[in-house]
Protein backbone atom coordinates (compact mmCIF):
# COMPACT_ATOMS: atom_id res chain seq x y z
CA UNK A 1 0.00 0.00 0.00
CA UNK A 2 0.86 3.91 -0.16
CA UNK A 3 0.34 6.08 2.22
CA UNK A 4 -1.61 9.14 0.93
CA UNK A 5 -2.23 11.99 2.95
CA UNK A 6 -4.92 14.54 2.29
CA UNK A 7 -5.06 18.21 2.99
CA UNK A 8 -7.12 21.36 2.11
CA UNK A 9 -10.78 20.54 3.54
CA UNK A 10 -12.90 23.37 5.41
CA UNK A 11 -15.81 25.21 5.75
CA UNK A 12 -16.74 27.89 3.20
CA UNK A 13 -20.33 29.05 2.07
CA UNK A 14 -22.06 28.04 -0.98
CA UNK A 15 -20.86 29.46 -3.77
CA UNK A 16 -17.25 29.28 -2.59
CA UNK A 17 -14.08 27.34 -3.47
CA UNK A 18 -11.90 24.92 -2.08
CA UNK A 19 -8.33 22.96 -3.03
CA UNK A 20 -7.96 19.87 -2.29
CA UNK A 21 -4.25 18.16 -1.90
CA UNK A 22 -3.32 14.69 -1.70
CA UNK A 23 0.42 14.18 -1.28
CA UNK A 24 2.58 10.84 -1.51
CA UNK A 25 6.08 9.65 -0.64
CA UNK A 26 5.99 7.83 -3.95
CA UNK A 27 5.95 8.13 -7.37
CA UNK A 28 2.98 7.06 -8.27
CA UNK A 29 0.52 9.61 -10.16
CA UNK A 30 2.83 8.88 -13.27
CA UNK A 31 1.93 5.08 -13.44
CA UNK A 32 -1.09 4.96 -11.02
CA UNK A 33 -4.90 5.53 -11.37
CA UNK A 34 -5.94 8.24 -8.86
CA UNK A 35 -9.12 9.70 -7.63
CA UNK A 36 -11.32 11.61 -5.23
CA UNK A 37 -14.01 9.86 -3.46
CA UNK A 38 -16.73 11.63 -0.77
CA UNK A 39 -18.72 10.41 1.64
CA UNK A 40 -21.65 12.28 2.97
CA UNK A 41 -23.67 10.69 6.30
CA UNK A 42 -25.47 8.22 5.58
CA UNK A 43 -24.44 7.74 2.61
CA UNK A 44 -22.59 5.57 0.67
CA UNK A 45 -18.69 6.39 -0.33
CA UNK A 46 -18.68 7.53 -4.20
CA UNK A 47 -16.30 8.24 -6.94
CA UNK A 48 -16.38 12.26 -7.41
CA UNK A 49 -13.47 12.86 -9.84
CA UNK A 50 -10.02 10.64 -11.10
CA UNK A 51 -7.35 10.57 -13.39
CA UNK A 52 -5.48 7.94 -14.97
CA UNK A 53 -1.68 7.68 -15.97
CA UNK A 54 -1.91 9.46 -19.26
CA UNK A 55 -3.70 12.69 -17.83
CA UNK A 56 -7.30 11.64 -18.85
CA UNK A 57 -9.99 12.21 -16.39
CA UNK A 58 -13.53 11.15 -15.55
CA UNK A 59 -15.58 13.08 -13.39
CA UNK A 60 -19.15 12.20 -12.09
CA UNK A 61 -22.18 14.32 -13.30
CA UNK A 62 -22.85 15.91 -9.87
CA UNK A 63 -19.61 17.66 -10.20
CA UNK A 64 -18.95 18.25 -13.91
CA UNK A 65 -18.28 21.67 -14.84
CA UNK A 66 -17.86 22.97 -11.31
CA UNK A 67 -14.69 20.08 -10.35
CA UNK A 68 -11.09 19.68 -11.44
CA UNK A 69 -9.02 16.70 -11.22
CA UNK A 70 -5.04 17.82 -11.62
CA UNK A 71 -1.42 16.10 -10.28
CA UNK A 72 1.62 17.09 -10.32
CA UNK A 73 3.92 14.08 -11.19
CA UNK A 74 7.31 16.12 -10.12
CA UNK A 75 5.29 16.88 -6.59
CA UNK A 76 4.08 13.29 -6.33
CA UNK A 77 0.59 15.88 -5.28
CA UNK A 78 -2.93 14.98 -6.68
CA UNK A 79 -5.51 18.17 -6.76
CA UNK A 80 -9.27 18.71 -6.83
CA UNK A 81 -9.61 22.37 -7.20
CA UNK A 82 -14.02 22.82 -6.00
CA UNK A 83 -15.74 25.74 -7.49
CA UNK A 84 -19.25 26.54 -6.97
CA UNK A 85 -19.81 24.70 -3.94
CA UNK A 86 -23.15 23.58 -2.68
CA UNK A 87 -24.48 22.21 0.68
CA UNK A 88 -24.83 18.67 -0.97
CA UNK A 89 -21.01 18.99 -1.81
CA UNK A 90 -20.59 18.00 1.97
CA UNK A 91 -18.58 15.21 3.29
CA UNK A 92 -15.43 13.72 3.67
CA UNK A 93 -13.20 13.71 0.77
CA UNK A 94 -11.04 10.89 0.35
CA UNK A 95 -7.88 10.17 -2.27
CA UNK A 96 -7.02 6.93 -3.41
CA UNK A 97 -5.02 4.91 -5.49
CA UNK A 98 -4.87 2.11 -7.83
CA UNK A 99 -1.72 0.21 -9.42
CA UNK A 100 -3.60 -1.62 -12.09
CA UNK A 101 -4.67 1.57 -13.72
CA UNK A 102 -7.05 0.75 -16.83
CA UNK A 103 -8.63 4.28 -17.44
CA UNK A 104 -10.28 7.35 -14.81
CA UNK A 105 -14.12 5.91 -15.82
CA UNK A 106 -13.83 2.73 -14.19
CA UNK A 107 -11.26 3.87 -11.72
CA UNK A 108 -13.97 6.37 -10.34
CA UNK A 109 -16.83 3.78 -10.16
CA UNK A 110 -14.84 1.53 -7.83
CA UNK A 111 -15.57 0.63 -4.39
CA UNK A 112 -13.53 0.50 -1.26
CA UNK A 113 -12.17 -2.76 -1.98
CA UNK A 114 -11.41 -1.75 -5.79
CA UNK A 115 -8.30 0.83 -4.97
CA UNK A 116 -5.44 -0.45 -3.21
CA UNK A 117 -4.43 2.47 -1.09
CA UNK A 118 -6.89 5.61 0.48
CA UNK A 119 -6.24 8.19 2.27
CA UNK A 120 -7.27 9.26 5.40
CA UNK A 121 -9.75 11.72 3.79
CA UNK A 122 -10.26 15.45 4.70
CA UNK A 123 -13.68 16.80 5.57
CA UNK A 124 -15.89 19.50 3.53
CA UNK A 125 -18.95 21.48 5.07
CA UNK A 126 -20.46 23.88 2.65
CA UNK A 127 -23.10 26.17 4.42
CA UNK A 128 -25.83 27.69 2.39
Amino acid sequence: QVQLVESGGGSVQAGGSLRLSCGTSFYIYSSYCVGWFRQAPGKEREGVAAIDSAGLTAYADSVKGRFTISKDNAKNTLYLQMNSLKPEDTAMYYCAAVSACISAIQTLGFNYYGMDSWGKGTLVTISS
